[in-house]
């Protein structure tokens, strides 16, 4: 590998990740994506994986040390990896703690020592709480359980190493990803990927609530491109919120699928009637 363009993806055989990983190589960086396999897929990596200009390191991100980098320059850092979904956050928050804080920690000091040019952080929508409204990056933040506060808290750290020690850190609160390789292994993950799991498995869609709750989707392929905009930009300690700005009922999206049995369920504690992206500040200065 080439050492003057290299860059590091966290997650990378994660839904976002995997996309990222193949965004840069296409963009003809040499790619290191570092991911323990634990919630991602080896599959989701099956078109690069063989390609010279990527490397797999299969660790945990608590388990990096600069010594894995030996004699790699990293110019941009994308961190991905974590623990998402709401609901096993209230029953572990540890591991949240453990995985969206303190790893990430860990991650930003490796960053520190590699002396990157960008660090680019996938934060969460969720730390918005329960707001109804079109979201800006100063609406009030309101955590309302331990996923949201430990997504929360490790951007506010990888801010602060940008303030401390000058290193040049972006955030990105991604609202609800969507695309090829969405996670279909939780019933509490994102629910583009739960209803294509119960419709390739001919099961009842199960709908949180009455349905008419709205959503602010994203296609994965463009959060991929907002993340390398905010890796080249010359800006650093800014937040960005990432979605369409067009927010969609859950109803619609069933629709779409067109599955008749419908299973209702009750609605889940902390999760808004609506997500919805004012996107005016990444058009505007990243022009996304």
């Amino acid at each position: 590998m080439q050492n003057n363009k290299t860059v590091l993806i966290t997650g990378a055989a994660g839904f976002i990740g995997s996309h990222m990983c193949e965004l840069m190589i296409k963009k003809n960086f040499n790619v290191i994506g570092v991911d323990d396999i634990s919630t991602g897929s080896i599959d989701n990596l099956k078109n690069i994986i063989n390609k010279k200009k990527f490397l797999l390191i299969k660790k945990n991100i608590l388990e990096l040390k600069k010594l894995d980098f030996k004699n790699k320059k990293i110019k941009y850092i994308f961190h991905f990896a974590g623990k998402g979904d709401v609901v096993p956050s209230i029953e572990k928050p540890f591991e949240y703690v453990n995985t969206n804080i303190l790893a990430t920690t860990k991650i930003l000091e490796l960053a520190r020592k590699l002396s990157v040019k960008k660090f680019v952080y996938a934060a969460s929508s969720s730390c918005y709480g329960l707001n109804n409204k079109k979201l800006d990056e100063k609406t009030k933040i309101s955590l309302e359980h331990p996923y949201a506060l430990s997504k929360y808290y490790g951007e506010q750290i990888a801010l602060n190493w940008s303030k401390i020690y000058r290193l040049p850190v972006n955030s990105i609160r991604i609202f609800n990803a969507y695309g090829p390789r969405v996670r279909t292994s939780s019933n509490y993950g994102a629910v583009f990927g739960v209803f294509f799991k119960q419709k390739l498995e001919n099961k009842a869609l199960t709908i949180v609530g009455d349905g008419n709750q709205k959503r602010d989707y994203v296609f994965v392929t463009d959060v991929c491109e907002a993340f390398y905009l905010a890796a080249k930009t010359n800006l650093s300690g800014q937040i960005f919120n990432l979605g369409n700005g067009s927010p969609q009922k859950i109803n619609f999206l069933a629709s779409i699928l067109n599955c008749k049995n419908k299973t209702y369920i009750p609605k889940r504690p902390g999760e808004p009637d609506v997500t919805w992206a004012n996107i005016n500040k990444i058009s505007k200065l990243l022009g996304w």
